[in-house]
């Protein structure tokens, strides 16, 4: 039950968060700038909301794989969390005027666009390939336990990375910030999920 609290309020204090910047003005502490096309705003917008929409179907997939109430609190939590944000992110750039899908390979707004092929549906790092989420609706109880963990926690590495990207070249103030708490969120998780990874006598993958 101690991971649970945690867990919790955790992913409360995220939600309050959100929903506090949910109507900001779309040039927040940007000058009054819109993001271009081709801005770092955008490109994390773009690409994050496409990485939280994974995490928020695995999330799914293992509650419906386990009876355990801890794991199926996280994945509620994770899902609730990303899925808010992911609809924040899209409406940051229907306020901008800007498309949703780019022609440019992801994370070219970091200037890594090569860094992941798309092989097997793995677009950015940390994302699962397809063969994975398809293991992970396959598996029960304490191995789709671990699996989950495992893959979320290196989904979150792929995430913090891109999110502290952002933090480091996004201009819109009110993006910088919510950037900023998905890192501290997520390296929270991360600790967490190794912990419960150790109670259940496995390990992150990397």
């Amino acid at each position: 039950m101690r991971h649970v609290g945690l867990i919790a309020g955790a992913a409360t204090a995220a939600l309050v968060a959100a929903g506090a910047i949910t109507y900001a003005v779309a040039g927040d502490d940007g000058g009054g700038r819109t993001p271009s096309a081709e801005s770092a705003d955008a490109g994390f917008a773009r690409d994050m909301a496409v990485h939280h929409q994974q995490a928020v179907e695995m999330s799914y997939i293992v509650r419906d794989r386990t009876k355990d109430e801890e794991v199926r609190r996280l994945a509620y939590d994770i899902a609730q969390t990303q899925a808010n944000q992911r609809g924040m992110m899209l409406g940051w750039l229907d306020l901008w005027g800007l498309p949703k899908v780019s022609s440019e390979p992801p994370m070219t707004w970091m200037d890594m666009g090569g860094m992941a092929s798309g092989k097997d549906g793995a677009l950015m790092p940390g994302m699962a390939t397809n063969s994975e989420m398809k293991k992970l609706g396959e598996l029960d109880g304490k191995q789709a336990e671990v699996f989950y963990l495992q893959l979320m926690t290196d989904h979150h590495k792929g995430g913090i990375h891109m999110a502290e990207g952002c933090v480091a070249k996004c201009q819109v103030g009110v993006e910088k910030r919510l950037a900023q708490g998905m890192v501290d969120a997520q390296q929270s998780e991360i600790r967490l999920m190794a912990d419960m990874l150790k109670e259940r006598g496995a390990a992150p993958r990397s």
